[in-house]
């Protein structure tokens, strides 16, 4: 990745960075290296524990020194006590407010796993189960196909094997959407395989389930969330509210790399999507929940959340990466809101990424049968920081030394994955462009349901602009070929300049135009109204 982006080539990253935050992070490592060899114990295991965490300082400030990453938070759990919680580097670079364990981060992705700990709760208590369809408890969800409709379960949209298309609903939000808008509006798109025969990591698929969830026992996801799992765990730093997360003075900010240096310049409001990825803590916190995890449930004796209900988080539910070839490598796993996977000698691994392309990378990983935790939050645009120092970490505590170079691994799965998903038709500039019809012949107002209403109209006499999506964001258009234009997109999926291509009906105006960063999935075709 080059060390020094425009916002442009920065945000190309942000397919990347879902990437990681869809597949278990140890997989996605493995998969480029060795498989793992079977974790040792025996009485030396507690002394490679210790000496790991006593080389925690090193590691992190060396991943600062390495990459320029202004600051992280690392937090340890082992055998039912936290026996690391602290910070390294600074809250907003160049102020000197540092990071300690007690500094909120944006969670991101890592949000997933916390929400489903808290329907773990409610499902304990029998008030849903997991395989509770959701028009029993949201009589208004809707996809697109009336029999899943009537069949899809809580379970299938935690596990993101129902249907709906990789990161359904994003594009939306980064066009201004609300929850409710692009909840409802998930009922437009047509499937990107059969239900429950497929696997596609989708943010807004597993909110609808988290909302109706606590929607059936009469609260918002927010509270419930603040009431079965924050409060009993006196997760103080803790919330799924971003309100909450940017009143905090003790906050890390995000931070992305332009010109070289690193700069706190976005804001991400992820409340659209709060339970996918809108939590925010601190490792402090976040080590309490790890207890959690760990202990089936249990914390200091208390069973806050019921074993057997928690439990069927930590199970593999879907697919999530099928190798190539499969007969000699493992596949990896989702569960209910973590990555699974398993060692050769069948212990079970549990992680989960996250990462905003706007500035943070988070990653939590579990190795439940040494009782061992790791969690790594960080306030810098996604290079695989997060991942590495958690893995290093873990080789040094299960084996007694840091087996791969991680970083370099991440980074290289990050730069592959690092092109948009579109750009084909403006890819190439014509020697000779073709002028334009006159622009009246685009101008007028286009309708999808999806996506909502797009207007051409005139932003000078030589220029045109289009209004788009629920918030009416402008964009101005610059001409590319004949009835071809530009546009640059904006949001967490704003990667590179998209072609805005018109069709021309036989009245010699405009009858259709595709969006093409919306139409990734089929679904960016706009139509005269």
């Amino acid at each position: 990745m080059s060390p020094s982006v425009s916002r442009r080539q920065f945000t190309a990253a942000s397919l990347a960075s879902s990437v990681m935050a869809a597949s278990a992070s140890i997989a996605t490592a493995q998969d480029a290296t060795p498989a793992a060899t079977p974790v040792p114990d025996g009485p030396d295991a507690a002394g490679r524990v210790a000496a790991a965490v006593d080389q925690i300082p090193a590691l992190a400030q060396g991943y600062i020194d390495r990459t320029g990453l202004p600051g992280l938070g690392v937090g340890v759990v082992f055998q039912d006590q936290v026996i690391f919680a602290g910070g390294f580097g600074e809250r907003e670079v160049g102020t000197g407010n540092t990071v300690d364990a007690e500094t909120v981060f944006q969670l991101a992705s890592v949000s997933k796993p916390l929400s489903s700990t808290v329907i773990a709760s409610i499902v304990g208590d029998g008030e849903v189960s997991w395989d509770t369809r959701m028009v029993d408890i949201d009589p208004s969800f809707a996809l697109s196909d009336p029999w899943v409709t009537a069949n899809v379960t809580i379970a299938d949209l935690f596990s993101h094997r129902s249907g709906l298309a990789d990161h359904a609903g994003d594009l939306l939000e980064d066009l201004g959407g609300n929850r409710e808008e692009i909840l409802h509006r998930l009922r437009y798109l047509e499937p990107e395989y059969p239900f429950r025969a497929g696997y596609a990591y989708t943010n807004f698929g597993l909110t609808a389930a988290a909302v109706a969830a606590a929607g059936a026992v009469g609260q918002s996801f927010e509270d419930l969330a603040d009431d079965v799992l924050f409060g009993p765990l006196g997760m103080n730093d803790s919330s799924f509210r971003f309100s909450d997360y940017a009143s905090r003075e003790n906050r890390a900010l995000l931070h992305v790399q332009q010109d070289g240096e690193w700069v706190q310049a976005f804001e991400r409001q992820p409340d659209a999507q709060t339970p996918a990825g809108g939590a925010s803590s601190s490792v402090r916190d976040m080590a309490q929940w790890i207890r959690l995890q760990l202990g089936q449930g249990m914390v200091d004796g208390t069973q806050v959340i019921d074993a057997g209900a928690l439990g069927m988080t930590h199970l593999a539910h879907a697919i999530s990466n099928m190798p190539d070839p499969p007969y000699n490598q493992v596949p990896g796993f989702y569960g209910l809101g973590w990555n699974v996977g398993y060692d050769p000698d069948g212990s079970v691994n549990l992680s989960h990424s996250g990462a905003f392309a706007l500035g943070a990378a988070t990653a939590v990983f579990l190795r439940p049968g040494q009782g061992l935790g790791v969690v790594v939050l960080t306030n810098g645009y996604p290079l695989g920081v997060a991942q590495s120092l958690s893995l290093d970490f873990l080789d040094l505590a299960l084996y007694g030394d840091i087996r791969f170079d991680y970083l370099p691994i991440l980074g290289n799965i990050l730069e592959a994955q690092s092109a948009p998903p579109y750009g084909d038709a403006i890819q190439v500039p014509p020697d000779d462009p073709a002028p334009p019809l006159a622009l009246d012949a685009y101008l007028g107002s286009y309708a999808n349901d999806f996506f909502g209403d797009l207007e051409i109209t005139f932003e000078d006499d030589e220029t045109l602009s289009m209004r788009l999506g629920p918030a009416g964001m402008i964009f101005p258009l610059t001409h590319f070929n004949r009835d071809v234009f530009v546009y640059t997109p904006t949001g967490e999926n704003g990667w590179a300049d998209s072609a805005v291509t018109f069709t021309i009906g036989p009245d010699g105006l405009a009858s259709h135009v595709v969006v093409e960063n919306l139409d990734i999935h089929g679904a960016g075709t706009f139509t005269r109204e």
